[in-house]
């Protein structure tokens, strides 16, 4: 199959724990030709969706993740496969390039489903499952969140559409800083902010659930460094090995069905302690960790699942 990945650039992956990498690298060694653009090569053109990148090789060298071809602009519609691979932040580009793909949905199958992605951002799909996530709250109007605070006290708050732990603040009992969090985040951004309570198992990790069309597949650990809150790896948390629970189970059980009917095929959950705190359909990360822990093709098992899909 001809495998397209509008992705960030790949030259600057780590080849040990990007999650787009290992993709392509199993489609390759499945046999499919990969080719490569980026969001801002993503273009309309007078009825057809096209884009400007490189057909390319990927290796396991450092220095050289892929080999690329010749710069061309290639009819999109004559893929089989389009991954969906950028990273956040989730603004109208993010927005624009799933509109786009989404015209693309009677020729070629498109991972995650970009109507759903655009649709289902990863701090707002978990608001269809309150019984299953902590005390939450998502507005722009200073009150409301001082209001959240005083009934919970301790909490998260953090920018509505944000990813990899940046802009992440703990406010416990004793802060004072919530008004100047809200000037600063409000005075760049026109977004809402979202508080959840503070969850003190974080402290024993954050564990991220990788599902491959809605079956739970297994998870990795993330803890959170000496002194910090955010346990993501972007950020220095530490991948551990970790067995799913039979509350996580229960989480997957609820969500799966959804994301499956969705086509979202390939979602990371978050789990703190017994509580799913979000659901992440852009650009799930962990494939590589979990890989390493368990010894599962979970990248082969993502691969099957589309190849099922196409027939």
């Amino acid at each position: 199959m001809k495998i397209a990945f509008q992705m960030d650039p790949i030259t600057g992956v780590d080849i040990n724990a990007d999650s787009t990498f290992r993709l392509a690298e199993e489609a390759q060694a499945r046999g499919h030709e990969l080719f490569y653009y980026g969001p801002d090569n993503l273009a309309y053109e007078e009825g057809r969706i096209t884009a400007r990148g490189h057909w390319m090789t990927v290796q396991r060298v450092a220095a050289q993740p892929a080999v690329l071809g010749e710069r061309v602009q290639v009819d999109l519609s004559e893929m089989d496969v389009i991954w969906l691979r950028q990273d956040p932040p989730f603004d109208m580009h993010y927005i624009t390039t799933t509109h786009l793909l989404d015209r693309l949905k009677d020729d070629v199958l498109v991972v995650n489903d970009p109507f759903w992605v655009r649709n289902s951002p990863e701090k707002l799909l978990v608001l269809n499952f309150p019984d299953l996530t902590p005390p939450t709250a998502i507005a722009r109007d200073l009150e409301t969140i001082r209001a959240f605070k005083a009934r919970h006290g301790d909490i998260i708050l953090k920018p509505l559409y944000g990813n990899g732990g940046a802009g992440v603040f703990r406010l416990d009992e004793n802060d004072r800083n919530l008004s100047s969090l809200y000037e600063l985040f409000t005075g760049f951004s026109r977004e809402p902010l979202i508080v959840q309570k503070y969850l003190p198992a974080v402290t024993k990790g954050d564990k991220r659930v990788i599902l491959v069309d809605g079956e739970a597949v297994g998870a990795i650990n993330r803890v959170p460094a000496a002194g910090e809150v955010r346990s993501n790896m972007h950020v220095g948390g530490r991948p551990e090995k970790i067995a799913l629970t039979e509350r996580d189970r229960e989480i997957c059980a609820r969500i799966g069905p959804i994301l499956r009917e969705k086509g979202q095929v390939f979602v990371g959950i978050d789990v703190i302690g017994d509580w799913l705190t979000e659901i992440n359909v852009t650009s799930p990360t962990g494939i590589q960790e979990m890989e390493r822990f368990d010894g599962t093709n979970v990248a082969g098992k993502i691969w099957q699942a589309i190849e099922a899909k196409l027939g």
